[in-house]
């Protein structure tokens, strides 16, 4: 076997589908399949189940793929171990953001940091927190920019800043003409919120329990943070945002208006997670300057 194989039954284990598992190979469905069987067949089992439109892994397939991203790991571990015997600013770095900051931090972060390290690019991967772990724990990202907590063996987490929430409304919104809002307002009026599998969804559903003594808000959903921007814009609702994504708003915008909570202002927490075998620690130290240097709106370096 190979590590090729190997990368392929990752991919296919996680994708479900020779087409899709191919695409994030750079390979031809052909190509993949073939490489799936042979490797099958060398081993005398099946790893996969196919069924039209679905494949899954099968129960001794599963452990084999677990065995494969390990095993991948560690062949990864050997570059980085030559690396570190390198300039550590030097080669591509890849990182990895939630979809919830990523749109606001990247623009001002890649200048920042092209301008600490030049010759050291940033590779760039968007993603749900569950997906880009499991691409950080099989070495095809470096390190995440993730809401924390995060609690996974093998990986580091070093926690940077705290990003304030806020009150997105209708600018004919009665909450318009209100200084701030309490938590516990959001229970009275629907409430835009991402869909399942997003961690600020769940922070928000937090907030509203630890508000609310057990009721639920009435929940619509939108498929990201700027659709749901648009959303509020029309009128269909309000939702809570992190602040860096709509304290750049005027005070005057025609449509909108941008609320703060009362104090203790809700706040996620932001950090750096990466696995503690990667030998680049300047490298992180490189981007964890530059996000404390990005100074978006609405946060502050941690202080615990």
């Amino acid at each position: 076997m190979t590590l090729t194989e190997l990368r392929y039954i990752v991919a296919l284990a996680r994708e479900r589908h020779f087409g899709r598992a191919a695409d994030k190979c750079n390979v031809s469905q052909p190509t993949l399949s073939v490489a799936v069987k042979k490797l099958e067949e060398e081993l005398g089992i099946a790893l996969f189940e196919r069924s039209s439109g679905d494949v899954r892994a099968t129960p001794i397939g599963t452990q084999v793929v677990a065995q494969a991203e390990r095993a991948l790991a560690e062949a990864a571990r050997v570059a980085e171990i030559a690396a570190s015997g390198k300039d550590p600013l030097c080669g591509p770095l890849r990182l990895g953001v939630i979809y919830t900051i990523g749109p606001w931090l990247l623009p001002v972060l890649v200048p920042r940091v092209k301008l600490r390290a030049p010759q050291m690019p940033l590779y760039i991967a968007e993603g749900y927190t569950e997906n880009l772990l499991e691409r950080l724990k099989s070495s095809e990202l470096d390190v995440l920019v993730l809401a924390l907590p995060i609690e996974e063996p093998g990986l580091v987490v070093q926690p940077v800043y705290e990003e304030d929430f806020r009150t997105l409304v209708p600018v004919a919104h009665p909450w318009a003409g209100l200084k701030s809002l309490r938590p516990e307002q959001l229970l009275d009026e629907p409430l835009l919120m991402l869909g399942a599998g997003n961690c600020f969804r769940d922070q928000v559903l937090d907030l509203c329990a630890r508000a609310s003594r057990g009721e639920s808000p009435q929940v619509l959903e939108g498929s990201s943070l700027e659709t749901i921007r648009h959303m509020v814009s029309s009128g269909v609702g309000v939702t809570v945002m992190p602040a860096s994504s709509v304290d750049g708003i005027p005070a005057d915008d025609p449509l909108l208006r941008v609320k703060p909570f009362v104090d203790p202002t809700p706040t996620r927490r932001v950090g750096l997670v990466w696995r503690s075998s990667f030998p680049r620690h300047k490298a992180i130290d490189v981007i964890r300057e530059a996000l404390l240097d990005c100074r978006l709106p609405g946060t502050h370096a941690t202080t615990r």
